[in-house]
């Protein structure tokens, strides 16, 4: 057990550990994500993952012009 200031300091550092984070996830995310496929909707970070997307999970089309 833990006793007088170990408690105070335990009980500090659990409170700092279980804080929610500020700012919205959802807000970095929509930044870093910049590459849509038209297709399936899905967000990409660049071109060249939207050019390894199409070939992964579209290969009978073509990948748009900025893709390649």
């Amino acid at each position: 057990m833990t006793r007088g200031k170990q408690k105070i300091d335990a009980q500090r550092r659990n409170a700092e550990r279980n804080q929610k984070q500020k700012g919205s996830q959802l807000e970095a995310r929509a930044v870093a994500l910049k590459a849509n496929c038209p297709i399936c909707k899905v967000q990409l970070a660049n071109a060249k993952q939207l050019g390894d997307h199409y070939a992964s999970k579209h290969p009978k089309e073509n990948p748009p012009a900025e893709a390649e």
